[in-house]
């Protein structure tokens, strides 16, 4: 293995674990012994052992077992108990890590440990920094639930550097495997039947879990800001209508709290996710609570096709949607922040020649350039704010699957695509990937691999592409409330299946998110069977 990947897998991690020294340091300063049992989840699956991980309180490092872990990722682990010595043999390094030393050998070359490896119990147990050092782990500690989740391909690092994954194997059947959770009109949750009801509304996130957990995935995006609204405690937006029935109402319970720690108790990771500049889903303002932006900011409001819109051109209203998100950074244990496509209609006439007029400041002379840096600044402003507050805290969006056709552009993709994210959203995601404002981007490929204008194929070629040679991860969002349907292509769930296996040729691409967890959930032409035996799932 490179030495830069070796220097780039250690930097990285040294900031995750550096997340842990906090609650170490918490645990350590209590006076009663900690009894509770730290827990470890592999991609969303327990991995169980005799001996537990434990925290050295004088140093605020954690340990874990190194076999049991290892053998999970599928390394070789010898032991040789008159040198004391551990050896992992894995795709590009040989490591040997002996009892009293504060190195380990990596190819022979020395790297530093937090601690020495120690021995409990006839386990070896290594430092956790070192684990996601030298294996390419994502490491996430939670303090309430008392657990370590382990994510492979889960490194912000460079993708042509390697992220725990052999070259080609793009994300196959490790990395992030998600599914969106959509809230608004009650699509996934909570069902409109549960309004008001908090015991029904847990029941049901519970089943949703459990079910997709056992299909595989490992991560859900929750819509947390269905329409300028909110499913947690805000004191800048009205509590969401889907929760209650009436806008404005609170729940007997925090939503998101209950989520959180019942998605992370299972091992599982949450991106909150927000619809950043929908304002209503009609235009009908009388049910809506005194505390709308509606009604609070009638001036930052565009009504277009049946829906209102909160005005991206209007700085006021940009940092106002930055401040609401910030609530739950700010507030909540979540891994990551999630925004969809919502930026300008993508069709139809959006009234903002005033505002072109008023708040044009860099005199930019065309209005789709100026309405695609409204949305440039926001993303940024957005991200910079995110990671001054919350470094360890994800930040991505998942844009429409066609950036532009390359009848339009050379650098566009080979599509023939009515609709494109540059084009008609005033979304120029190629710039956020290249000036690094995010952390990852969720193409939302929703054609087969034999779709004629916009190729499956073709999509992911040229997302793995533009991804290349930055720090952005990409994922693909898949499509399976389409199968059955009379598209082309969508007549099997070996449709999915076969997408999948298609990105193990890109080694760019770290994971997979479906849309939505309804579709999963009803087992279309049989893709649950199928996702579980392509995931491994017993």
């Amino acid at each position: 293995m490179k030495a830069s990947k070796w220097m780039t897998l250690f930097l990285l991690v040294w900031i995750c674990s550096m997340a842990l020294v906090q609650p170490a340091a918490a645990l350590s300063s209590q006076k009663a012994p900690i009894t509770q049992s730290i827990r470890i989840f592999l991609d969303g699956q327990a991995i169980n052992s005799d001996v537990s991980p434990y925290v050295l309180p004088k140093l605020n490092i954690t340990l874990v077992p190194l076999r049991v872990i290892s053998e999970g990722l599928g390394a070789n682990v010898t032991w040789d108990q008159s040198a004391k010595t551990a050896a992992i043999s894995w795709p590009d390094a040989v490591i040997q890590m002996t009892i009293g030393k504060k190195y380990a050998l990596v190819n022979g070359n020395q790297v530093g440990l937090d601690a020495s490896v120690d021995s409990k119990l006839g386990r070896v147990m290594v430092p956790l920094r070192f684990i996601g050092e030298q294996l390419g782990l994502q490491v996430i500690w939670n303090q309430k639930a008392y657990t370590i989740s382990l994510l492979t391909g889960g490194l912000t690092g460079n993708p042509n550097e390697g992220n725990g994954e052999e070259p080609g194997t793009g994300s196959g059947t490790s990395g992030l495997r998600a599914a969106w959770v959509s809230t608004v009109f009650n699509l996934d949750w909570p069902s409109a039947a549960s309004a008001g009801n908090s015991v029904k509304q847990q029941e049901e996130f519970l089943n949703l879990l459990g079910e997709l957990q056992n299909m595989g995935l490992n991560t859900v995006f929750v819509q947390v800001r269905p329409s300028a609204d909110a499913l947690y405690r805000s004191t800048l937006v009205p509590w969401s209508k889907y929760l209650t029935g009436t806008n404005g109402k609170a729940p007997d319970y925090d939503p998101l709290a209950f989520m959180i720690e019942e998605t992370h108790r299972r091992g599982m990771t949450f991106h909150a996710w927000f619809n950043p500049f929908r304002a209503n889903t009609d235009q009908k303002i009388d049910q809506l609570a005194p505390s709308h932006v509606v009604k609070e900011h009638p001036e930052w409001i565009v009504n277009a096709n049946k829906m209102q819109y909160i005005n991206p051109g209007i700085p006021d209203a940009r940092q106002h949607i930055i401040d609401t998100i910030m609530e739950v950074v700010d507030n909540y244990d979540i891994d990551g922040v999630h925004l969809d496509d919502y930026f300008y209609p993508s069709s139809g006439v959006f009234n903002d020649d005033v505002t072109f007029r008023m708040y044009n400041s860099k005199q930019i002379p065309l209005l789709a350039d100026w309405r695609r840096d409204n949305i440039n600044e926001f993303v940024r402003q957005l991200g910079e704010t995110i990671h001054r507050s919350k470094p360890q805290v994800s930040y991505g969006i998942s844009p429409f699957g066609v950036w532009r056709n390359k009848s339009m552009d050379e650098l566009g993709s080979d599509t023939k695509a009515s609709v494109t994210a540059y084009d008609n959203m005033y979304a120029d995601v190629r710039t956020w990937i290249s000036q690094g404002w995010i952390d990852y981007v969720v193409p939302q490929i929703y054609w087969s691999l034999s779709n004629s204008a916009a190729r499956y194929d073709t999509l992911v070629d040229w997302w793995s592409n533009v991804v290349g040679g930055t720090n952005v991860k990409l994922y693909i969002g898949h499509s399976p409330y389409k199968l059955g349907t009379a598209e082309a292509g969508w007549q099997s769930a070996q449709e999915i299946i076969n997408q999948l296996d298609y990105n193990k040729q890109h080694p760019e691409v770290s994971g997979d998110v479906f849309f939505s967890a309804k579709d999963l959930r009803k087992n279309p032409l049989g893709l649950i069977p199928a996702l579980r035996a392509y995931y491994g799932q017993p």
